[in-house]
């Protein structure tokens, strides 16, 4: 898949981490891709960016935080200071921890260091260590790099409690080895087998070896979300996924990703997305579906 097309910057799939400034544009269209983007705001009196449907008025020293095929914009923003780190959601997806807490922030976009000034200037000093490295051109910078930006995440996590009212998630708790195991075997079950004839919380639950309730708790607090909701973000990524293959039709696409029908399938996607996944396709392909 060419990028190339989507984004200024190209970031080739074979790589974890990338880093860029310098644009001297000051908009980008609305777009969306398989890998995700940190930006640290750059100066300026205006610094618009819109993540899915919502607009930010930000100020040098933000934070915005676009995950994984979420749709995005610049609308008007000083991007010639601004520092762009862009993520694969490969890397993501490498550690249960690191899905965990991208699950629990989900649905956090932006970060102001006015009122987080503890954990902003944190995460920056991280963002400025990334940036010496990356543009050092040494050995193992990708390594180094990918490091720091699980220091960053971690950090996240850390200040989880800063934003859970925010966020109406549930405190995270600790659980033993061998739960979080039975855990990951589940969640990579049901990545690898979103066609299967029965994903349940009870048959999932059923196949980790504990009770349906414990599960539901375990769960939620383990992703941040409850097991519906967190089962069609699963089949909402496949399905992002299949609609850059012009060759499948949108029936095929639903079917693969695990929905049942073609109703349920462009509901849950435009209540996500805003959008039908025609129109979604479509933004993908340049206007061609």
């Amino acid at each position: 898949m060419d990028y190339s097309q989507y984004e200024t910057i190209d970031f080739g799939r074979i790589s974890a981490f990338n880093m860029s400034t310098g644009r001297r544009e000051r908009s980008y269209q609305m777009h969306w891709h398989s890998y995700g983007e940190i930006v640290l705001v750059g100066p300026g009196r205006t610094n618009v960016y819109k993540v899915n449907q919502s607009t930010y008025q930000l100020f040098e020293g933000d934070f915005v935080l676009v995950w994984p095929m979420e749709m995005h914009a610049i609308i008007d923003a000083d991007r010639e200071k601004a520092l762009l780190i862009q993520f694969s959601n490969t890397f993501m997806n490498s550690l249960l921890d690191l899905q965990r807490i991208m699950h629990f922030y989900r649905n956090l976009h932006v970060l102001c260091r006015n009122t987080h000034p503890k954990l902003s200037a944190r995460l920056q000093t991280l963002v400025y260590r990334m940036k010496d490295i990356f543009f050092s051109g040494e050995v193992n910078r990708e390594l180094r790099c990918c490091m720091l930006l699980m220091e960053f995440i971690l950090a996240l996590d850390e200040y989880r409690d800063e934003f859970a009212p925010e966020l109406r998630h549930v405190s995270h708790n600790n659980y033993t080895d061998d739960v979080m195991r039975r855990m990951t075997m589940v969640t990579d079950y049901i990545k690898n087998n979103l066609t299967a004839d029965d994903l349940s919380q009870g048959a999932m639950a059923e196949m980790a070896g504990i009770s349906k309730d414990y599960f539901s708790r375990i769960f939620k607090n383990v992703t941040g979300m409850n097991y519906s909701k967190w089962l069609n973000m699963i089949r909402l990524e496949k399905a992002t996924e299949l609609l850059a293959q012009n060759e499948m039709t949108l029936t095929e696409v639903a079917m693969l990703s695990g929905f049942q029908s073609i109703p349920s399938f462009n509901r849950v996607f435009h209540n996500d997305k805003g959008m039908a996944p025609g129109e979604y396709r479509a933004l993908f392909a340049g206007g061609v579906l």
